[in-house]
């Protein structure tokens, strides 16, 4: 009975270090955040507030690369004139890149 105590004894590992063992992982989860996290939440509120900015007459590319001038603003899209005769609905997130805007003639 005793050599059973004795294995289970050595088998058994050593409690210690407390959030010591855990500081590693935490520093990295940290290190992650600042750098892929917050910096793309940053850029994706950029691009939302641009999107709520839009207006008609603004001259966009889409993430398709079509250039377009947005001609009416509905609810969850635009519609974009990409050529005399032809417009397209599109949806706001697709918008990439504001060309310009009606005001900055």
């Amino acid at each position: 009975m005793d050599q059973i105590t004795n294995i289970l004894a050595q088998a058994a590992p050593a409690s210690g270090g407390g959030i010591g063992q855990f500081l590693p992982i935490i520093i990295m989860f940290a290190a992650m955040y600042f750098l892929l996290i917050a910096p793309q939440r940053k850029k994706q509120k950029a691009h939302q507030k641009m999107v709520t900015e839009l207006a008609s007459g603004a001259e966009i590319v889409t993430s398709g690369g079509i250039y377009g001038t947005i001609t009416n603003v509905k609810e969850d899209r635009f519609v974009v004139r990409i050529a005399e005769g032809t417009k397209i609905e599109i949806t706001k997130g697709s918008v990439t890149t504001v060309v310009s805007s009606e005001g900055d003639a």
